[in-house]
């Protein structure tokens, strides 16, 4: 039998080593690190050397002098299979001189400054290796400034969390891979590591149940709400933003339904003062709806809304916070509404702006032939009709400015999504300054429109002895406006002449009438939404979904008829055009008034009362004070109404 030499001896163990499934998973790194070693000068040490012990199933955790473990175990076939397979393990390790190190190992893991420097290297490189390398490094400054790499305040040496606490360095997978959905299931016990109260909720919660027991990767998971590497501190209003932001990429049906609502249109503009996801429905103890000890079940949903709205009643927990007005099976009431709605937005701006373009032609053409009025600049008229009192001009001019000032607060939640709203809430000092505004526009609006009420009431009570119901000085639409449209669309298409109307045409009397309906929607639906508690005490809450319909509608076609049909029968006509001052200054040139109301001229002449409505041509002062605020409040309602159509175009 031959004896066995040393070197006879070193060879089996060699050959027995590189035949080894731990060899030959480290072959190519050894080879990596080879290269690696060569280009920078320096001797290094092959991965298959580190695995010797490393790899070694038997002793996967030593006892530091300390008493706590130090998990050392790595799986070659893992690690083989990770994206740091082909990295040599000093890259990170880099204190490691020679084997055996010295223990306790010094901590000299760089992540950051590696992942940057290969980067960097690399910039420009068009391989998606280094596109991929470069989200990682975006991923890493995200981290930078997150709660976790804030130092401890236990340990100020050492950071909240590194990458190597939440990242199994030596098991990190691409996208889509097998590790990558192990590490999703595994993320809530890394998490809790640190998290230990928020672990046990969330493991209770319908997500947690999905994950831990039913191995479901594709529920949310402590990263899918908290983001993964920019982690800020929940109590403050970025992370609660980003928090309700990232419920809706599972939950899109919600989300949208959330946002329509007015907790969801604050949310979007950037603030957290109204109820967010978890507000209602938990935050990491999420239940389903049938759940008992659910938050938003049946039994528990008035504590919830009573956390926000603290007198509210039974009645109130019949609001539909996701109510879709869209899905007439689940939620008909709200359907049957906004269909309405949007039939008469549909029909009233059909014909108006019909009504607009047809007028538009027929008096252009008309003033090309000499038909139409036209005022002589070089001789300007002396004598003017007294057309409007003061108190009516005030009221005119309270009231368009309450109006812009209610279309501009309402428009700017019901388009939350867009820029321009972001901007306008910034500048207005936040959505609380914005209720304060728009409610104080709305108590003015009210209050003109009552006012304006009694005025009538009070002239119609002084002159009612001559006063009748449907003759030419009333408001009350009749029989001779439904002659008066026939007549006007006969001249729209040049088969009749110019008809004449007597103190108010059709269209100044919708223009009337229309506040009427719009106070009485708009203010009775604004008043419920202002006082929700008490319209609960004896409305059920689902005539909040309701109410928001209309009001949003309503106000919707107010602002879009006065700022395109109202402002073209008043400004833009070709007769009128660029502007009329009348309303500013209650006085308008007697051959206009004579063109526009002929009927009323030809009463008033012959009656002989037409002298006592004459007046003088307007002070230069006032002629101009009241072009400069005719252009202003013009300028105001194009600029809303550019706005609104960039809102409603763009709207999800």
């Amino acid at each position: 039998m031959r004896r066995l030499t040393w070197s006879s001896l070193v060879g089996v163990i060699t050959c027995f080593l590189l035949l080894s499934p731990v060899a030959q998973a480290s072959v190519a790194s050894a080879e990596a690190i080879t290269a690696s070693a060569a280009e920078s000068g320096q001797p290094g040490i092959a991965n298959f050397r580190c695995l010797r012990c490393h790899a070694d199933a038997e002793e996967k955790v030593k006892v530091r002098s300390d008493g706590s473990r130090n998990f050392i175990y790595i799986d070659p076939k893992v690690f083989e299979h990770s994206v740091h397979a082909k990295q040599p393990c000093i890259g990170c390790h880099n204190n490691v001189t020679k084997l055996p190190h010295p223990k306790p190992l010094p901590k000299s893991i760089g992540c950051i400054d590696c992942h940057k420097q290969k980067w960097e290297a690399q910039k420009g490189n068009p391989d998606p290796q280094y596109k991929r390398l470069g989200l990682v490094v975006e991923q890493m400054e995200s981290y930078m400034h997150s709660v976790h790499a804030k130092p401890n305040k236990n340990d100020l040496s050492r950071t909240n969390a590194a990458c190597h606490d939440c990242h199994d360095a030596h098991n990190i997978g691409t996208l889509g891979s097998m590790q990558r959905a192990e590490h999703r299931l595994k993320n809530p016990e890394v998490c809790g590591r640190c998290h230990e109260k928020e672990k046990t909720d969330y493991l209770t919660s319908v997500h947690g149940k999905a994950v831990m027991e039913k191995k479901d990767d594709k529920a949310a998971v402590c990263s899918d709400c908290h983001s993964t590497h920019n982690i800020a501190s929940p109590k403050g209003d970025p992370m609660k933003l980003a928090i309700t932001a990232n419920c809706g990429n599972c939950h899109k049906d919600a989300q949208k339904t959330y946002f329509a609502s007015y907790h969801g249109q604050v949310n979007r503009l950037g603030y957290t003062n109204t109820a967010k996801c978890y507000d209602c429905h938990g935050g990491h103890g999420i239940k389903k709806i049938n759940d008992p000890t659910s938050s938003v079940h049946a039994n528990n949903r008035l504590k919830t809304c009573n956390t926000c709205h603290k007198n509210a009643t039974e009645n109130f927990i019949s609001f539909h916070a996701h109510g879709n007005a869209d899905d007439f099976e689940k939620y008909p009431a709200m359907y049957v509404i906004k269909t309405f709605m949007e039939l008469l937005i549909a029909g009233v701006m059909l014909f108006f702006w019909s009504h607009v373009l047809l007028w538009f032609y027929r008096e252009f053409m008309d003033r090309r032939q000499g038909k139409g009025y036209e005022e002589n600049l070089d001789k300007p008229e002396t004598v003017y009709f007294r057309r409007f009192s003061a108190s009516w001009r005030w009221i005119h001019l309270l009231f368009a400015v309450s109006t812009m000032t209610l279309a501009l607060t309402g428009t700017t939640l019901l388009f939350a999504h867009t820029d321009w709203a972001k901007a306008v809430i910034t500048l207005l000092g936040g959505p609380q300054v914005e209720a304060i505004i728009h409610r104080t526009a709305a108590t003015i609006w009210l209050s003109v429109f009552l006012v304006h009420f009694v005025l009538a009431v009070g002239n119609i009570w002084r002159s009612r002895k001559t006063f009748t119901w449907f003759g030419p000085t009333s408001m009350v639409p009749n029989l001779q406006d439904l002659r008066d449209i026939g007549r006007m669309f006969n001249w729209f298409i040049g088969r009749s002449a110019r008809p004449h109307f007597d103190r108010w045409t059709y269209w100044q009397k919708f223009d009337y009438w229309a506040p009427f309906w719009g106070a009485a929607i708009i203010g009775f639906s604004g008043l419920m939404l202002f006082y929700p508690t008490l319209t609960s005490t004896v409305l059920p809450g689902w005539m909040f979904n309701l109410a928001t319909i209309v009001h949003a509608e309503e106000a919707l076609l107010a602002t879009v008829f006065l700022f395109t049909v109202h402002f073209f029968n008043v400004h833009f006509r070709p007769d009128k055009f660029p502007l009329s001052t009348t309303i500013f200054t209650g006085g308008v040139p007697l051959e206009e008034f004579k063109h526009e109301h002929k009927l009323e001229y030809e009463r008033l002449l012959a009656s002989g009362e037409l002298d006592k409505y004459l007046v003088k041509r307007p002070s230069r002062r006032a002629d101009i004070g009241s072009t400069a605020l005719a252009t202003i409040l013009i300028f105001a309602g194009l600029t809303l109404l550019t706005l609104v159509l960039i809102g409603y175009l763009t709207l999800h």
